[in-house]
């Protein structure tokens, strides 16, 4: 079960201004249409204001007084109003949305190139579907905010503003009785404020796990069938998606209330204008027209308002999603040029023959619970060096400090007789080819996932399928190098899947070469096939292997023997076979007549 494994956090203030001036940066490219939007919204408020106010003309000068003359033309300019209104509705809706999807596109992109940029142990700690989900569905309600919220609130102030000041100029009083209900209207909206904001929270979050749970299931659905898993995972997800449902349902109950609550104001405030108004009429003090007109603008001032609720849950949701979005831009776990905390230990006396030394090197992924001890190791160029051990002695961690995925505590790693952390990044890791255990294939074709997509690369696909005997099973597939490849290569053997990463580092011919278990998961038949390929694919190049096959590794130049993060035996398999009481002939020994 995975009882608490998906609980994303919930982090924040109930409401950040910072937020939504953040936010506002992104509409610097786009400053042009958001002027046009603006310059519509005083134009469509005019229109609705001017709608009224025909009304009480016909009413009062044409209607009451029997005069019919001058209503059709009264009634041409109502018309002409209401098509105006309708054209710059259609242009401010188009803008915003357009503009809006601009503003997702920017985000999107900015956010996955933030992603990419993080360093390993982010994504150790971090799900993938709250990653997901912060660049999906909380982008897609940052749209939903433009478009539906953060410029039309504007139109809205403007037309509330020109109601009550045409109101008022038409008949103080009866604005005055009529906007009673305003101070408990916006003791309503604030009261709401803090709940709904915590509310919409809690559905961000509960998302997440949802989106984190199906992603880990369906990736490991042949797993789960195989050891009858179904029913308990069943129960999970049902947990997890009422906890999504429960979420939802607070949102629910405070949209349903806050509109309940506008409506009644509404109803209260026109009952409001017809006592009053219905006694000045009697009095002679109110024409008809007018009494009319006002309930006319009611009606349009509470429209907005009515539609709060709904513009309020957007723009909640996307506060909470904006939360998330900054939060994730702000994380700083990302591994730069000269950025490890680590003071810089002075160059070693260089003799040019170690082309690696890794010098004093203590690691710990958490705390001071380390995983390399003063570990020492220097490597010469063109040389092969086989790291072995038992799982958990830090065989993998020397190869991912190499190509710093993670950055060391103490000590330093030379290249060259250059600090590591010297070398941008991009450059260091452009000498290092890596070819994991369980490779990984993109969806795309053969050739693309062999040159990476990298055009200059794709004259070289053939070759390096040759080098790595890759190029006999990929010339039987019925498309042969433009074969399309499904979601992790699903469609290819374990053993093809390997031979097309061997391909792949053929193919960017990198200076160093890191083998980590590269043929744990190759049967038999297919590593005989793939041996001479690695031969050619290692032949010239500084060889880093890490293997638990001691039969793949006895012609390495140098294996070195590790124990609980410790190196503990260096030699030639000859060499270290002839120490009887040495670990790796233990090891040897218990793989060999085990």
């Amino acid at each position: 079960m995975h009882y608490g494994l998906y609980e994303d956090e919930i982090v924040g203030k109930a409401y950040d201004h910072r937020l939504l001036k953040r936010f506002m940066g992104y509409l610097r490219p786009y400053l042009r249409m958001v002027i046009a939007v603006l310059f519509i919204l005083p134009l469509s408020t005019i229109t609705k204001l001017a709608q009224p106010w025909l009304i009480k003309l016909a009413i009062d000068n044409h209607i009451v007084k029997g005069d019919v003359s001058g209503l059709f033309y009264i009634a041409i300019l109502f018309l002409l109003l209401i098509v105006a209104d309708s054209l710059l509705s259609f242009f401010q809706v188009w803008f915003l949305q357009y503009i809006g999807q601009r503003i997702m596109q920017d985000i999107r992109l900015e956010l996955f190139s933030h992603v990419q940029r993080l360093s390993s142990s982010f994504f150790d700690k971090t799900s993938t579907g709250s990653l997901v989900t912060r660049l999906t569905n909380d982008i897609e309600v940052l749209g939903e905010m433009f478009a539906a919220g953060i410029i039309t609130v504007v139109g809205d102030i403007l037309l509330l503003a020109g109601i009550i000041g045409v109101m008022l100029w038409m008949n103080l009083k009866l604005s005055l009785v009529t906007f009673t209900v305003l101070p408990i209207l916006v003791w309503f909206a604030f009261t709401f404020r803090k709940l709904m904001r915590t509310a919409f929270r809690q559905v961000r979050a509960r998302l997440s796990n949802v989106n984190s749970f199906l992603g880990e299931s369906i990736s490991g659905m042949g797993v789960i069938q195989l050891f009858n898993r179904q029913k308990l995972e069943q129960e999970e997800f049902r947990r997890l998606n009422m906890a999504y449902r429960d979420a939802n349902l607070p949102v629910i109950t405070w949209d349903a209330t806050l509109y309940a609550g506008v409506e009644v104001l509404s109803s209260i405030a026109v009952g409001l204008l017809i006592w009053y108004g219905g006694g000045e009429i009697i009095r002679g003090t109110l024409t008809f027209g007018a009494l009319v007109a006002f309930i006319q603008y009611i009606e349009k001032f509470f429209s907005p308002i009515r539609d709060l609720s709904a513009k309020y849950s957007v723009m909640q949701g996307a506060m909470a999603a904006l939360e998330r979005i900054f939060n994730l831009l702000d994380c700083n776990e990302i591994m730069e040029e000269n950025q490890a905390n680590v003071v810089k230990q002075p160059e070693y006396d260089n003799d040019r023959s170690d082309f690696i030394y890794f010098k004093d090197i203590w690691f710990a992924y958490k705390d001071e619970a380390y995983v390399l001890k003063n570990f020492s190791l220097k490597i010469k160029r063109g040389e092969t060096v086989a790291l072995v051990g038992e799982t958990g002695s830090g065989k993998t961690t020397v190869t991912r400090l190499l190509s710093r995925l993670y950055d060391i505590n103490r000590g330093a790693i030379y290249l060259d007789g250059e600090d590591i952390k010297e070398f941008p990044l991009k450059h260091l890791r452009q000498r290092i080819g890596v070819v994991l255990q369980d490779p990984y294939l993109f969806t795309g074709t053969v050739e693309d996932n062999i040159c990476f997509w990298d055009e200059s690369l794709r004259p070289r696909v053939k070759r390096a399928a040759e080098v790595v005997g890759a190029d006999r099973f990929i010339q039987k597939l019925d498309k042969g190098y433009m074969e399309e490849v499904r979601e992790r290569g699903n469609n290819f053997s374990a053993g093809e899947r390997q031979l097309i990463s061997f391909a792949r580092a053929v193919a960017f011919d990198p200076e160093i070469l890191v083998l980590d278990e590269a043929t744990a998961s190759i049967d038999t038949a297919s590593e005989r096939l793939i041996q001479s390929g690695l031969k050619g694919l290692m032949k010239g190049r500084t060889t880093l292997v890490v293997a638990h096959r001691l039969s793949t590794i006895r012609d390495a130049d140098k294996i070195v023997v590790m124990h609980r993060g410790e190196k503990v035996e260096e030699g030639n398999h000859d060499e270290l076979m002839g120490n009887k009481q040495g670990l790796y002939y233990k090891l040897y020994q218990l793989q060999f007549r085990g």
